[in-house]
């Protein structure tokens, strides 16, 4: 079995404080395949303490200094593509292929968009020709901890790791648990760019422990998380204590508005958009709220494009789904799946049980549920397996009370030939992103939400002012 039992701490491999253990499991198989080291407080207190002894020089370098040395970790990130892809297969089940095109490739794209938006990036600033002696200096806060979730492990380790490098903060990052061999690889990468030691630091843990720890610790000034609601209202109770800053990117529970007017193969891609990554991501259009015209051949085509989904091991090339995560996942989803059945909603495909011929691993049939209200369960809670819930709706109001009738705001989707009614849908929906028609959203734009979805904004600029501290400066000297 593969061990992974050190931490990387000040610049060095090191061992854990305690031998507490924890199996990693292959989802396609249920098996356990590896075992890293969990650790303790004392661990944390020992990376915290060597990431505050390199705050000071770090984050007082050049800032084309930091730059360079991110821009060494994108080539060795790039150049070791393959061998993050088969550890994030192995890890948390994404199909090989879409392990290196999606997930590797997710973190690449990020990691160049913060390049881009670094290169311009002002740490001084003027705050306008009003007050010409006035200035704003964009601090680094100092400390953070960063706690990722298992199921896009590379876009949120280089969602919060790469601007707090830039921005000059230094690190503690806890991965999960379920998924953190492709932390540990990362290391390796920020080990081989040369970063300072005590810069960026890992230790391993679960939530109770390291993460309640790095939450509540006084040197740390702010915590980034991003994964469940509930963790992130835990997090918050914690860090209050400490009075550090705190970032959530949490749960969503999408909407994808589909008018009568809207373009062929909608339906189609709302399906293939839920079931992607088997449904795990916060931002899946899981809610497909479809006008009442052309409702029964929605639900029809929808049944039809789930139907030929294929779902097989993450170890396979081509265009599948792979498992769901852990053998907790796949015991949600199940009991979420049942409970749609409970509550009355129709099933048009799928269901309870493994799909036929998976016999061992979390793998999930991929379903569809109809004549879905929006109170049930299943269009209430975050599911985060491949099931989707179509509701019918009869006017733009409506459709628009029922998107936003829920606890999250993540992300909302509209689907209509008319661009008026596009805008005039997007601008009302309670949600921090908005796509329409199939457009994703741009290199740098924001990613985060409102309510319980949290009030993150990572990525681009955004993303880079996380880490940052405005200190306005009155009385300034005219330079030269």
């Amino acid at each position: 079995m593969l061990e992974k039992k050190q931490f990387y701490i000040d610049g060095a491999w090191v061992a854990p404080s305690a031998q507490r253990e924890l199996e990693v499991v292959d989802p396609s198989t249920g098996q356990a395949y590896a075992a890293i080291s969990i650790g303790d407080a004392s661990d944390a207190d020992r990376a915290v303490a060597a990431a505050k002894r390199a705050f000071e020089s770090w984050s007082r370098t050049e800032p084309s200094e930091r730059l360079k040395l991110v821009e060494r970790l994108l080539e060795i990130y790039k150049r070791r593509a393959p061998e993050m892809a088969q550890t994030i297969s192995q890890e948390m089940g994404a199909p090989i292929d879409m392990a290196l095109t999606s997930q590797v490739g997710a973190g690449a794209y990020h990691i160049t968009n913060f390049i881009n938006a670094f290169k311009d990036f002002q740490f001084l600033r003027p705050l306008g020709p009003h007050a010409p002696n006035d200035r704003i200096q964009m601090d680094a806060i100092g400390v953070v901890g960063l706690i990722t979730p298992w199921n896009w492990p590379m876009n949120q380790v280089t969602l919060k790791v790469v601007p707090a490098l830039l921005a000059g903060c230094t690190m503690v990052l806890k991965p999960s648990e379920i998924a953190p061999l492709s932390s540990m690889l990362f290391a390796e990468y920020v080990d081989e760019a040369g970063f300072p030691k005590g810069v960026f630091n890992l230790v391993n843990g679960d939530g109770a422990g390291v993460g309640t720890h790095l939450s509540s610790h006084p040197d740390i000034e702010m915590i980034s998380f991003t994964g469940s609601t509930r963790a992130g209202v835990a997090i918050s109770k914690v860090a209050a204590e400490s009075l550090k800053r705190v970032v959530l990117e949490l749960g969503g529970k999408g909407a994808n508005i589909v008018f009568a007017d809207a373009e062929p193969g909608t339906v189609k891609r709302g399906v293939l958009h839920c079931f992607n990554n088997t449904g795990q991501s916060c931002n899946a259009p899981t809610r497909m709220l479809v006008e009442r015209s052309i409702y029964d051949r929605a639900v029809e085509e929808a049944k039809a494009v789930a139907e030929q989904v294929v779902v097989d091991t993450a170890h396979k090339p081509g265009k599948h789904i792979g498992p769901l995560a852990s053998e907790a996942q796949f015991r949600k989803v199940q009991d979420l799946i049942q409970k749609g059945i409970d509550e009355g909603a129709r099933l048009v495909t799928g269901g309870v049980g493994r799909p036929n011929g998976q016999n061992q691993g979390y793998f999930v049939r991929p379903t569809v549920f109809a004549d879905v209200n929006n109170q049930m369960t299943i269009a209430r809670e975050e599911i985060f397996g491949p099931v989707l819930s179509i509701i019918p709706f009869d006017s733009e109001e409506q459709a628009i009370a029922i998107a936003n009738d829920t606890p999250y705001g993540l992300t909302n989707y509209v689907q209509s030939a008319d661009g008026e009614k596009r805008n005039r849908v997007a601008s009302r929906l309670k949600s921090g992103m908005v796509e329409m028609n199939g457009n994703s959203r741009g290199p740098g734009a924001p990613f985060g939400g409102v309510k319980a979805s949290g009030r993150a904004r990572e990525g681009g600029i955004w993303g880079i002012e996380e880490f940052l501290e405005p200190k306005a400066i009155s009385g300034w000297a005219p330079q030269g």
